[in-house]
């Protein structure tokens, strides 16, 4: 297999082609990819026959930041009849790996939400068809993907089950508190399910440990750290939420982020500045350096143009510099879907 489909913001297809394209051949595997703008999905082939299954099964998906799900395929099958479209689906399925899970997309487009309904109505015909021919095994290695892309056509592919999202699409399905102060709370669930597995929550996310919310107001992250039991520290010259300041966890300082510094050290730096990114990189840097905090999230706005370049660069800003003041630091990067014009960051020092 040949072709690697990769899920990716709508508006951001450039720098996805971008990104797996320098990945790909620092691996070895070359190839060209195809981005249409605003398609919410690149497709990346590959000169070798097995290409793109080699660099699915040997680069670490973790890595990548502007790709939110991927699967490798032949090409796309069309023609599917409308009375029958399972039979030519589970033929062409019988030659692909051994899979144990499937999953049934479409691309995060207008378009695609139009055909939402015909890929859930799908989903249970196809499961049973796949378990009553014994298509899926609980020792099968990849996670098998159909996405429809018209009502008579769609791609159909694996993945690795240990190197992908565990969500269709890549879209974890978040709903929004109706006690939260604002949306920006979903955006703070969805990096902590994206950098952070579940079962270490307990963990990384105890109820004792204090943080420090740059950018706080009204509360939407505040509200989230609070709800783990954290104590924070909001930072904002902006009102906070009256209910969220009643809980007796948190204290506003109402001055500007950027020349905040807490008198100890927290475990928690979240940051959502709105602005220049080089800046909010800085301020990162120094907060590390300067041992104020362990972990950080973070988000960076993006340019208006050579987005991927400037993202590489700011990552490589806060490590390098991090390590040459022996603060080394271990980065992550993703655009999430609650993101638009910026990624989040998640940082963890390396050293305490």
């Amino acid at each position: 297999m040949n072709h690697l489909f990769l899920h990716c913001r709508g508006g951001f297809e450039g720098e996805c082609a971008a990104e797996i394209s320098e990945l790909a051949s620092d691996l070895g595997v070359f190839g060209y990819a195809k981005a249409k703008a605003h398609s919410a999905c690149v497709i990346f082939v590959t000169h070798e026959p097995e290409g793109a299954l080699q660099l699915i099964d040997n680069l670490d998906f973790e890595r990548l930041i502007f790709t939110r799900q991927w699967f490798v395929t032949r090409g796309e099958l069309t023609q599917l009849p409308v009375a029958d479209r399972l039979t030519p689906i589970l033929a062409a399925t019988r030659e692909l790996p051994l899979c144990s899970d499937w999953l049934v997309e479409t691309v995060d487009t207008n378009e695609g939400k139009e055909l939402s309904g015909l890929a859930k109505k799908f989903s249970t015909p196809l499961a049973r068809a796949l378990e009553k021919k014994n298509m899926i095994q609980r020792k099968g290695k990849y996670c098998l993907h159909l996405l429809f892309t018209s009502t008579e056509s769609a791609y159909l592919g694996v993945s690795p089950k240990t190197n992908r999202s565990p969500w269709a699409m890549g879209i974890p399905r978040l709903k929004l508190p109706k006690e939260s102060p604002s949306r920006a709370t979903l955006k703070l669930e969805e990096a902590w399910h994206q950098f952070i597995p579940r079962d270490n929550w307990d963990k990384e996310l105890q109820g004792s440990m204090k943080a420090v919310d740059l950018g706080a107001a009204p509360g939407g992250w505040t509200w989230l750290l609070v709800q783990r039991g954290m104590f924070v520290e909001a930072v904002d010259n902006g009102p906070m939420q009256n209910e969220l300041m009643e809980t007796g966890q948190v204290t506003h300082h109402k001055v500007d982020g950027f020349q905040f510094e807490p008198r100890k050290p927290v475990d928690w730096l979240v940051c959502d500045i709105v602005d220049k990114p080089a800046r909010v990189a800085a301020m990162i840097v120094r907060w590390f350096v300067q041992g104020n905090c362990y972990k950080a999230i973070f988000n960076l706005k993006l340019p208006m143009k050579q987005r991927y370049q400037e993202v590489q660069k700011l990552l490589l800003r806060v490590e390098s510099e991090c390590e040459a003041a022996g603060t080394p630091v271990a980065i992550r990067a993703r655009q999430l879907y609650h993101d638009r014009e910026e990624i989040t960051v998640i940082a963890r020092r390396l050293s305490r």
